[in-house]
């Protein structure tokens, strides 16, 4: 759009739409230089094993194979990973999962590639191996790293008041088990990048990552090399979720590119490989109950979560410790015990996946408040109005809610709307052989780290020399968004048009440390450094225009596109001219910034992960509206509907395009992701095997924002990224329950389940 001025609060063009649109857009995988080499993965075919023998020598005298590289050429330790480096680059003695690392193939093209994979022998001792979460505590069950004494990854247990005592205090007690499945990220783009060795010998990686500067951390240790040897660029992903956050293929290309004699490596996984050899979200088992008087008012809450970490770490610790802090919800608890528990497993390894532990948990407490509703015959929205948090209160683990909270306003809308309101009318006029029922969950999510591991921004905007603005967003941007927000961040500040502003994205040598694109962070965090940054810019562009014109005052200066106006005379100074009377150094302006965190207690009995506790939370509540086909046991939703309280609305669309693809990423863990595994092995290795929601399984989407302001954030905003995920899962559960008169606790909600429910509940009333 042209001649736009970007201004907070309205809808604006994403500034990659276009190059998207027309396929111009540059992703870590388009490149087509000369002379470059591909890279491939030979992976294991067992889940748990010795390596005796790798024999390498058939595939070396494949035509157009460069190099084949085993754990021997690996120069530094061969372990990577974010917290615990438990993951070697190439296997040296002792398999772990299906799809490991095994030897990596350099080769002239993909033919060569392939052929020279399929030569490589391996000799493995199968041992025995572990599966189960629960038997992988258990004593005696077999290790999958011998320095981690009962596969114990993580265990975190939060208490507050008397703990689970406060449950034999209560008037009455709820009580259920829970079973979320794993989910498969599903990304358009598959992980990939490319790297070569630059003029100075630096390894330099083009990747399709979430956090580029962790990753040249991640990348120099492993490989044993000083983190200004590695530079990592992050252009525009084709979705992430949090699946591109750590290394998948930038380890193997750093050390490809140490061998490849100088020419650029190129590796892009198929669908396939990326579905085995990806993390996913935690598997988890959950056990609540619930304790409360006879009014409906809350009073304790124990609840046991075992999470499946898979074969190595991939934040699966800070997953947990994430999950245990939501466990109990926007809801005030006198009286908790919060115990969580991670295992290693010979299975594929978790990872982080948007809501990082909240989906899980979630999804089981809101079933448990419909639950409590009947016993108590309260109507379940109602139960909910009753108990939530407020601003000044103390949430689940004892941390006061000093900012902004607007649960309680979010829960008010769906009252008053209609898909509420005439719940029991849409229900009795349900079409024959289908059944109708609505269901409702609150929602709560926190943003940025927790306390122990900083969490800053280091914003950049540069005058160029000929009157433009160079934006950095130091923040990789998957598809979210907020590179374009940074733009309206600095547009709306310095009062220039959108044509006028060039971005900059991610690159560890040219923008400043600004840590990952997760944990709804990435405007909350860099927003703000950015806004520094573009008031200094203002402060010196009006300085050096009151300097030329000698007796101005810098407040008889205004910025206009392209210039700098001199109010009281109008005269006019283009900002090229203005570029040219400063020195490179004056031009470039910084703003750093760090999130504040909780400064009170509380009662941990074990921690064992970072993460928690978060001082700022978004809010939500969504309502579904489902069919149930009888004959079937297909689960259609027709209508849903989506409030949050993200504070201030900085772009609507920006806004409205997270929550409607949270959602819709959410319909299909409720009702037809399960990335299924079998003693390691995945069942579902294509996207004709795991099935994702299309546009025919997604209804009209409605959402509404409550809009209030949050103190700690730009201009009043709070993280919207990952919240709108953790609804769909109970609230569609809850209106199957409605709908059936049955509840299904594990899920996903598949028809065969549904069937089985429906069948067990028609029993029950036939007798």
């Amino acid at each position: 759009m042209k001649d736009v001025i970007p201004q907070i609060g309205i809808t604006l063009p994403r500034h990659d739409a276009w190059t998207k649109v027309i396929g111009r857009e540059n992703y870590a995988a388009d490149y087509y230089g000369s002379g470059f080499l591909w890279a491939g993965v030979k992976r294991s075919e067992c889940p748990h094993a010795r390596l005796i023998k790798l024999d390498t020598e058939d595939a070396r005298l494949v035509p157009g194979v460069m190099a084949v590289l085993t754990h021997l050429d690996v120069p530094g330790p061969n372990r990577h990973g974010i917290v615990l480096p438990d993951q070697p680059v190439l296997v040296a003695d002792k398999v772990r999962r299906y799809g490991d690392a095994l030897a990596l193939v350099l080769a002239e093209n993909r033919p060569a590639l392939e052929k020279a994979l399929s030569l490589i022998k391996t000799e493995l001792e199968p041992w025995p191996a572990v599966f189960d979460p629960e038997s992988a505590l258990s004593e005696g069950a077999p290790l999958v790293h011998e320095d981690k004494p009962g596969n114990l990854l993580a265990e975190v247990l939060v208490e507050k008041g008397d703990g689970a005592a406060g449950i034999e205090k209560s008037a009455l007690v709820v009580e259920g088990r829970f079973e979320t499945p794993r989910q498969e990220h599903a990304f358009l783009e598959t992980q990939a990048g490319w790297a070569c060795l630059d003029l100075d010998g630096r390894v330099v990686i083009t990747a399709s990552t979430q956090s580029p500067y962790r990753d040249r951390m991640e990348v120099a240790s492993a490989l044993g090399l000083e983190p200004d040897r590695v530079r990592v660029r992050a252009p525009y992903l084709g979705g992430g979720f949090g699946g591109k956050d750590g290394c998948n293929v930038q380890c193997l290309l750093a050390l490809a590119a140490l061998e490849a004699g100088g020419r650029p490596v190129k590796m892009h996984w198929s669908r396939e490989e990326s579905f085995l050899a990806g993390v996913k979200r935690l598997p988890a088992r959950l056990h609540y109950r619930i304790g409360a008087a006879a009014d409906g008012t809350l009073l304790a809450l124990d609840c046991r979560i075992i999470m499946d970490a898979g074969a190595y770490d991939h934040l699966a610790g800070e997953i947990l410790a994430l999950a245990v802090e939501h466990a109990g919800g926007a809801y005030r608890w006198p009286d908790v015990r919060l115990h969580g528990r991670c295992a290693y497993t010979n299975n594929p390894p978790g990872g982080p996946f948007r809501g990082f532990g909240a989906p899980q948990v979630t999804a089981a407490l809101e079933q448990m408040m419909d639950l409590l509703a009947a016993r108590l015959d309260l109507d379940p929205l109602d139960l909910r109005l009753k108990n939530v948090i407020r601003r000044g209160e103390k949430n689940a683990i004892g941390v006061t809610l000093s900012g902004s909270a607007g649960a309680w306003e979010c829960l008010q809308k769906i009252a008053g709307h209609s898909i509420w309101r005439n719940r029991k009318s849409w229900q009795e006029e349900a079409p024959p052989f289908q059944r109708r029922g609505v269901g409702l969950a609150c929602l709560m999510h926190g943003a940025g780290y927790g306390p122990a591991v900083p969490d800053y921004a280091n914003a950049k905007i540069e005058l160029t020399a000929s009157g433009r603005f160079k934006v950095d967003a130091a923040v990789a941007d998957m598809g979210q968004g907020n590179a374009a927000t940074y733009l309206q961040i600095a547009g709306h500040i310095l009062n220039q048009r959108l044509e006028d502003l060039d971005l900059a994205l991610p690159d560890t040598e040219q923008t400043l440390p600004s840590c990952s694109s997760t944990a709804s962070r990435t405007t909350y965090t860099y927003g703000q450094a950015m806004i520094r940054a573009a008031e200094k810019m203002k402060d010196r562009l009006l300085a050096k225009a009151a300097d030329l014109m000698l007796s101005a005052a810098a407040e008889e200066f205004a910025l206009a596109p392209g210039l700098v106006r001199h109010l009281p005379s109008a005269r006019e100074i283009p900002l090229a001219r203005l570029a040219g009377t400063m020195a490179p150094a004056e031009r470039v302006q910084t703003g750093y910034w760090r999130a504040p965190v909780v400064r009170e207690a509380i009662k941990t009995g074990i921690m064992t992960a970072y993460g928690l506790p978060h001082l700022v939370f978004s809010f939500a509540a969504h309502a579904a509206a489902v069919e149930v086909d009888e004959l079937t046991g297909r689960v259609a939703v027709k209508n849903y509907l989506a409030v949050t309280d993200a504070g201030r609305v900085l772009n609507p669309q920006v806004y409205e395009q997270q929550v409607q693809g949270g959602v819709a990423q959410g319909l299909g863990y409720a009702l037809t992701e399960d990335y299924q595994v079998q003693e390691g092995r995945g069942l579902t290795p294509d996207l004709a095997t795991y099935i994702v929601p299309t546009a025919l399984d997604v209804p009209d989407l409605e959402t509404m924002p409550v809009e209030t302001h949050e103190p700690t954030g730009p201009f009043g905003q709070k993280g919207i990224g990952e919240i709108p995920i953790n609804g769909p899962l109970p609230a569609v559960a809850n209106a199957v329950t409605d709908a059936i008169g049955a509840r299904i606790y594990r899920s996903p909600l598949t028809p065969v389940r549904v069937r089985r429910a429906l069948e067990t509940a028609d029993k029950r009333k036939a007798e």
